[in-house]
């Protein structure tokens, strides 16, 4: 049956191979859990329920992948989306949770849309390649800042906005180790270094007194405080159409460079350099972060730690499942997630901002008209605590700077329409 479902054999590839591969994943990504309900639950959201949540949305979202396009690919509530979730739309607009969930559903079923009707090519072909590569590393700032504010490192200041918090304080000390921590780990290759590194903080944080400790297994909490509970009609609002596009912005280039980047590692490209099956991953993709919605949580998407179980072997659909059943078993560790302190998942967002920021590189610095658009987009990402404001000053710079250059030839229409698009949502609903 795995034979036919999978072909492992013309994948070159084995059970034992791909479940091992399963396990490397899931080990790599399984920080998720932790620091998801972390973040949302800032918004008013049962912490508990967002836990279940988090744990079906990722094992529907890797399942689906695995048995529909045969990719050893795992998918998971995404970073970033999560933050931008939480700390823009909910925090900052002020919208309900509800509409936010609504909006992140709408994505999703925006995301369905162009990936049926081939839409996304022509998107994300139009796309600077500057500004795809700002876009990834502003939001890994965005990852950072929120990181040190939940660790205590910086702290707001009347004169000068932002300083540095008390170092002395044990929680900060434990933050920073936590850092430091998965920073070696990940150096010397160990799987799972991550959630390493907040389970260690989390351990010295109950041993010192510092958090209580809820325990370790128990049966599932209730889903009921999330389930269905999107606001869908409140999501149409025109302030938040915006955030309905960012959502559906991010989540695109985010999944379209995970899968070409996982698949390149794992050699899964056809002779052309394109990937088969694209419009399977992206269908499976596209579902999740609606089904994620009404369960729940914030977008779901392609993880680029999926890289870790291609790395020791995992070729086909099978890796995926195999991420998804210890998903599934996660359920039962509630107690533990709960127990998790956020100066304890902290390290894990400034490890996830290091890896983001790599994008900067690459970026061609010798043309002022690619580089200062790139740079405008991801220092506007933390500077105003906004995803898509970094976004929007990206796209308005980018067509500005281009225009008064003179070099037309390098804007496209569909560039010049989204950052005009901005330009109206900044004059009339901001």
């Amino acid at each position: 049956m795995l034979e036919r479902l999978f072909k492992l054999r013309e994948n070159g590839t084995t059970v034992k191979t791909e479940v091992l591969a399963g396990l490397t994943t899931f080990l790599t990504m399984a920080y998720i859990v932790f620091v998801n309900p972390d973040i949302l639950s800032q918004t008013g959201m049962d912490k508990s329920a967002v836990f279940v949540a988090t744990c079906l949305a990722a094992a529907l979202g890797s399942a689906v992948m695995g048995l529909v396009a045969n990719y050893p690919i795992a998918l998971a509530p995404g970073m970033g989306l999560n933050a931008y979730f939480t700390y823009t739309v909910v925090k900052g607009m002020g919208v309900s949770w509800q509409a936010a969930l609504g909006a992140v559903f709408l994505s999703g079923i925006l995301f369905l849309a162009v990936s049926l009707f081939k839409v996304r090519e022509m998107i994300v072909n139009a796309i600077p390649r500057s500004l795809k590569l700002s876009i990834s590393a502003g939001v890994g700032m965005f990852l950072a800042i929120i990181a040190l504010k939940n660790a205590g490192i910086v702290v707001a200041h009347p004169a000068t906005l932002v300083t540095m918090g008390n170092v002395h304080d044990p929680k900060v000390l434990l933050s920073i180790f936590g850092f430091m921590l998965v920073l070696a780990l990940e150096y010397r290759k160990v799987t799972g270094s991550v959630i390493i590194g907040i389970l260690s903080v989390t351990v010295l944080a109950v041993m010192l007194g510092l958090q209580p400790f809820s325990g370790v297994f128990s049966m599932p909490p209730s889903l009921g405080p999330t389930l269905m509970q999107m606001d869908v009609a409140g999501a149409l609002n025109a302030s938040l159409l915006g955030v309905i596009f960012v959502f559906f912005f991010v989540d695109l280039f985010d999944t379209t460079g995970t899968l070409i980047g996982v698949s390149h590692r794992a050699g899964l490209l056809d002779s052309q350099g394109k990937l088969p099956r694209l419009k399977r991953a992206l269908l499976a993709d596209s579902s999740a972060i609606a089904v994620g919605a009404a369960l729940g949580t914030s977008s779901t998407t392609a993880y680029i730690e999926s890289a870790a179980g291609t790395a020791v072997g995992g070729r086909t659909g099978l890796t995926a499942v195999v991420v998804a059943i210890l998903f599934l078993a996660a359920l039962f560790f509630s107690p533990l997630a709960g127990s998790v302190p956020a100066y304890a998942t902290a390290p894990a967002l400034c490890y996830v901002a290091v890896l983001m920021a790599r994008g900067l590189a690459e970026i061609d610095w010798n043309d002022l008209t690619e580089a200062a658009p790139a740079v405008v987009t991801a220092l506007a990402m933390p500077f105003t605590f906004s995803i898509a404001d970094g976004i929007a000053f990206g796209f308005i710079t980018y067509v500005a700077v281009k225009l008064l250059a003179g070099r037309f030839r390098d804007l496209s229409i569909p560039v010049v329409i989204i950052a005009l698009l901005w330009v109206v949502k900044f004059a009339k609903f901001h």
